[in-house]
């Protein structure tokens, strides 16, 4: 990928590895966070530096065991070291008890405290500092996520002239909603230091945009084909659309050996053929979790015919424990489980088997290719990647993706997935009872389309898209300067995010939006695999 003249900088919260501390001393382990994997698929062979956090590991040894890990990967692995108290008011207070709840819409979740706000200046400049000291002029520097926002204020303060690229993997909310963060400005206008802003979707571009022109009126912003070009005070920044992915082989290729098909077998046979609906979830209470086992309770109550006859499997991966909200919310979700086991189960049968724990990567490909049916159903997310993981595991497309409308991959996925809206818990049961119903014929067709989809739209294309961005931004800037005329407030709202051959594709392998009767008898999940 040289599509930069220098290096690349990497700059995220956490690097992709972490550095524990134990009883026989300080080891390295892969992390597991979703954004980790993605940018570590995404610039393996990517010459450059990686800076982030790598755990609570101290000492001298933390840079001796980065040195080592960094010997297989052509870009070295540099940390940031954060005190506790850093951790529990940057990370746990600003980051995810102010930014993840009000950018994912839920502001009555948030703890304003203005000590999480000094801590997260704090250490943004920590990160600043770090990258200065890294990059050269000729480097282009991309910083990730919304615990860094503040990076390019800092580093452009320090002096930096090197290119800067911002990337938020999450949602970015309404102006109603962002106004209500106290430093809305402020986070605004560090935002705006960087030479290119990307978003999962044109909603969140839009929605960035529309706070700009209601809290920054001196900002405007014009049409730069692609993308949009927001300017204030002389500095110019691109402003653009970028899904992120998988890399589908990484998936794809493991997915389809022997031993994972056996393991995922067996599954179906402990669960007696019965039809798998799979969630796969961190505890989060954006994930929609409790919404799900209501709807899962629904379809129950309204489909009898449906019982022993079909098993949700909840995996749910442990998160931010040391936040109030999150022990909560798994005290509700287990509550919900006992409560619907309770209910329904019978002599032989158990509705819904619940997981609180990570799955290694061998049970989780496996899960993905057991399951019939993947109910991924956030109340909002950024992109949510476990759709696409899905899909690119299913090596037999057999299997039926129920994604929520309000994640990013919803639109994206939109032509061979049944979209849902997670709050409409009967709509939720009737899609769960139509995927049940579908002809082995449409599974495969609708499945073949999204694997497709996820192949050619991939985490090489989407970090290539970036990058292809931010390469001609030198000149074009440049020249936008020189010429010293501010461009007329022209916000303009962009057609619906379509993925460029997505809707061809489509046509071309004839996906359908299947209907079904409630006359249509329930098929054993034993005939549905080689129902041919």
């Amino acid at each position: 990928m040289t599509l930069i003249k220098g290096r690349l900088i990497n700059v995220s919260n956490r690097l992709p590895v972490l550095i524990r501390n134990s009883a026989s001393g300080a080891r390295v382990e892969r992390s597991s966070g979703g954004l980790a994997t993605a940018l570590n698929a995404a610039w393996r062979h990517q010459p450059g530096v990686w800076i982030g956090w790598a755990g609570q590991g101290q000492g001298p040894d933390v840079e001796h065991l980065l040195a080592k890990a960094s010997r297989r990967r052509f870009h070295t692995l540099q940390a940031v070291a954060l005190s506790e108290e850093e951790i529990a008011k940057f990370y746990s207070g600003f980051a995810n008890e102010i930014i993840w709840p009000l950018f994912h819409d839920m502001p009555s979740l948030c703890k304003f405290d203005p000590d999480y706000w000094e801590a997260y200046q704090r250490v943004n400049r920590k990160f600043a500092h770090a990258a200065a000291n890294t990059a050269t002029d000729d480097d282009f520097i991309w910083v990730h996520d919304y615990h860094l926002m503040s990076v390019a204020r800092y580093l452009r303060e320090a002096g930096s002239r090197a290119r800067m690229g911002f990337f938020l993997h999450i949602p970015f909310p309404a102006p109603d909603i962002f106004e209500k963060l106290p430093w809305r400005q402020c986070i605004l206008k560090s935002l705006l230091q960087f030479d290119l802003i990307g978003f999962q979707t044109d909603r969140d571009r839009n929605n960035f945009v529309s706070c700009l022109q209601r809290l920054l009126p001196e900002a405007t912003v014009e049409q730069n084909h692609p993308h949009l070009l927001a300017s204030m005070q002389g500095r110019q920044a691109v402003v653009g659309t970028f899904p992120i992915s998988i890399d589908f082989e990484e998936f794809a290729i493991p997915a389809a050996h022997p031993d994972v098909a056996a393991r995922a077998e067996n599954i179906r046979k402990q669960l007696l053929d019965n039809v798998l609906v799979l969630g796969v979830d961190r505890m989060d209470y954006t994930k929609g979790i409790p919404e799900r086992l209501k709807s899962f309770r629904l379809l129950l109550r309204r489909f009898p015919e449906l019982r022993r006859q079909i098993t949700l499997v909840q995996v749910v991966v442990p998160s931010r424990e040391e936040i109030p909200n999150y022990k909560e919310l798994r005290l509700e979700v287990e509550l919900l489980v006992s409560q619907i086991n309770g209910e329904f189960t019978e002599s032989g049968w158990v509705p819904i088997h619940y997981m609180h724990r990570n799955l290694g990567r061998a049970e989780l490909l496996a899960y993905y290719r057991a399951a019939d049916i993947a109910l991924i159903t956030p109340l909002k997310d950024g992109m949510n990647l476990v759709a696409k993981e899905f899909c690119a595991a299913q090596a037999d497309e057999r299997g039926v993706l129920i994604v929520s409308e309000f994640a990013g991959a919803g639109p994206e996925l939109r032509h061979g997935a049944i979209l849902v809206n997670p709050n409409d818990f009967a709509g939720v049961a009737q899609a769960i009872h139509d995927a049940c119903l579908m002809t082995t014929e449409e599974k495969r067709t609708r499945m073949r389309l999204l694997r497709t989809i996820v192949k050619d739209h991939n985490v090489h294309r989407w970090a290539r898209s970036f990058l292809q961005a931010a390469g001609p931004l030198e000149t074009e800037l440049t020249k936008s300067r020189k010429g010293g005329a501010s461009p007329i407030l022209t916000i303009r709202k962009q057609p619906s995010g379509e993925i460029p051959g997505v809707a061809l594709v489509a046509a071309s392998m004839g996906a359908r939006q299947g209907q079904y009767s409630a006359g249509h008898s329930i098929r054993r999940i034993g005939s549905a695999h080689g129902d041919d």
